[in-house]
């Protein structure tokens, strides 16, 4: 960490935070009465919430091992990162190549109190956390590129993120504006909240999460498309999260072969 960012305001206890809520699902200490109350009231609805959280998890570890072998990247923005959860994006990213460079960004003060403690680089790289919301892209840019060369390519992790994002904000120039900044040869991962699989139980959490004062916005296929428009898809595409590059799994552990309700897709800017 190079500490870049001023003191973090005060954490808000009052209503849940999707950062907090996912530390619950995924067993960690970091969250508040408000958030366990949320998350055990998905899961009294949905007792998969807890396995979906991990599977999402899973494939941030697949997609930066695929990133940092097969595709060379050794930059990354990773933007809505959550409170940390070994292993951590820097980790697996350095233990390919220990040069990688990688900013975190997250909107919520507890994630950064964990960051500047437990975010920490190889000697050869840089690790750094900016305290930012997705939908000032300008702020995390600026930020960015006191850490990141934009001279040379970066992935941009867009991971379980943009369904907390309505389209009031409008999601797609929000993502726009930052692939537009990015280098030829850089590429954008994003996964997302659906309902195609099983809208019953998605809705279910949309109108849970709508209670606590979080909006949820899941999205059909072609709405995911939009994000990757004037992009590369890699294969397999846009493909059910467990379907991506399952080969790349390391000490996962499979709930059986259900659809888990979030897409997921990676593509290069040309």
């Amino acid at each position: 960490m190079t500490g870049i960012e001023p003191a973090a305001p005060r954490i808000d206890t009052s209503k849940p935070h999707p950062a907090r809520v996912y530390d619950w699902f995924l067993g960690g200490k970091d969250n508040y009465p408000v958030d366990e109350e949320l998350g055990r009231h998905i899961m009294s609805i949905d007792a998969r919430a807890k396995h979906v959280a991990q599977t999402n998890r899973w494939f941030m570890q697949r997609v930066t091992r695929w990133l940092a072998g097969e595709a060379g990247l050794r930059q990354y923005l990773d933007v809505g990162t959550g409170i940390p959860t070994e292993p951590n994006l820097h980790q697996i990213a350095q233990a390919a190549a220990p040069e990688s460079r990688i900013v975190y960004t997250d909107n919520d003060p507890i994630v950064l109190t964990h960051a500047e403690a437990l975010l920490r680089s190889s000697p050869e790289g840089v690790t750094d956390y900016i305290q930012a919301d997705v939908r000032d892209p300008d702020r995390i840019l600026g930020q960015a590129r006191k850490i990141l060369d934009f001279e040379q390519p970066i992935a941009l992790s867009l991971v379980a993120l943009l369904h907390f994002v309505g389209d009031e904000d409008e999601p797609y120039a929000l993502v726009r504006r930052l692939v537009d900044a990015l280098p030829s040869g850089s590429y954008l991962v994003v996964s997302q909240l659906t309902a195609d699989f099983d809208p019953l139980a998605v809705q279910r959490g949309v109108d849970m999460y709508a209670a606590g004062g979080v909006t949820l916005a899941p999205r059909a296929y072609a709405e995911m498309e939009r994000f990757f428009e004037g992009l590369e898809l890699t294969a397999p595409g846009i493909v059910q999260l467990t379907q991506w590059h399952p080969e790349l799994r390391v000490g996962e552990v499979s709930d059986g072969d259900e659809a888990v309700s979030l897409y997921a897709g990676v593509a290069r800017k040309p």
